[in-house]
């Protein structure tokens, strides 16, 4: 994700349309046109245009990943010994790539990486540690927190 310096221009009808598509992605443009009082063509324009505009950058599944095998997620916190410009861009594809991995992000603080993983057991969760992290030279440390229950919060526009 990059940061954008100067935000896009959204008037209240795309508001609108990204808080009804923010509950629900797979809505047709048939019942999000129905919901907002809106033309079929006018409503898939303005998807069409934020689609565009890359206010809308994808659409995706939520999946369970305990019904997939996969009961227990942690967050790992990974600390880097030099923060060099390369190393720490070699590290983050590296993280993103490993199996299992849900998400990686670069923080900022004590902590350089939260890799947030979901996988069978915790030898599976060891393994990533110890073979997928802690292997790479730039790690100093890492930490692993178990995620007891995850919660989705308001989004941005609830």
């Amino acid at each position: 994700m990059t940061l954008s310096k100067t935000p896009p221009v959204l008037d209240e009808l795309d508001l609108q349309i990204l808080a009804v598509l923010g509950e629900r992605a797979d809505i047709t443009n048939k019942a999000l046109s129905a919901q907002l009082g809106l033309a079929e063509s006018t409503c898939a324009h303005r998807v069409r245009s934020l689609r565009t505009r890359g206010i809308i950058r994808d659409t995706r599944i939520r999946l369970d990943e305990a019904a997939l095998g996969y009961p227990l997620q942690a967050m790992i916190k990974v600390r880097l010994a030099n923060h060099t410009g390369a190393k720490v861009t070699a590290l983050f594809d590296a993280l993103v790539a490993i199996p299992r991995v849900l998400q990686v992000f670069h923080v900022a603080g004590v902590d350089d990486f939260l890799v947030h993983v979901a996988v069978q057991d915790a030898a599976a969760l060891r393994d990533i540690v110890l073979e997928h992290i802690t292997v790479h030279p730039v790690v100093r440390g890492t930490e692993t927190q178990l995620v007891f229950e995850l919660r989705d919060g308001r989004g941005l526009l609830g």
